[in-house]
């Protein structure tokens, strides 16, 4: 999805929104009977970085993790009475075959960490069999996010430093659509 609104397609958009906020949302209300059932039971839900801080080349992906994030914010407080709690974890860039040349090569000039798969899911499970709270994994992307929430202005000074490098590479996936 790493391209610019402009040069996304409605499909792309659509499948965007559908896989990563209508199925979590879908799938937790299905599960919510059995869930509440349980003596206690966990909703996890997976966003990003860019769940709580928006980025060019990436404001669909960006809009349904801010999305996901506030959906899990409000139906932890909806359970606040039940045995079910839910979690919303934040990883930063991680290597996988879903990341496109031209974000790899991005998150190479930009210098960005980009975390192993395999590390990502240990964070995870420390968090859960520790009964942790929702958490954002990477430093500095913790700090930004925190920044971000409290002064987006610096922020979006940063972040507009490095448009034109961004926007050459988002520009590389124009036309690009999903299957």
């Amino acid at each position: 999805d790493f391209a610019l609104l402009e040069h996304q397609a409605s499909r792309g958009i659509d499948f965007l929104v559908a896989l990563n906020l209508t199925a979590p949302m879908d799938l937790a209300r299905r599960a919510l009977p059995l869930l509440k059932a349980a003596p206690a039971a966990l909703i996890v839900n997976i966003g990003s970085v860019f769940g709580a801080i928006g980025y060019p080349g990436n404001a669909v992906y960006s809009a349904t993790k801010f999305g996901l994030r506030g959906f899990s914010e409000a139906l932890r407080r909806e359970l606040a009475d039940t045995t079910v709690s839910v979690l919303y974890l934040a990883p930063r860039a991680v290597r996988t075959p879903l990341n496109s040349a031209a974000v790899n090569e991005l998150n190479v000039r930009l210098g960005n960490a980009v975390d192993d798969p395999a590390m990502v899911a240990g964070n995870i499970v420390r968090i859960i069999t520790r009964a942790g709270g929702d958490a954002t994994f990477g430093w500095p992307e913790k700090m930004f996010v925190r920044l971000n929430a409290v002064l987006p202005g610096i922020v979006d000074g940063a972040i507009g430093s490095k448009l034109s490098l961004i926007k050459t590479y988002a520009m590389r996936n124009k036309g690009k659509e999903y299957a």
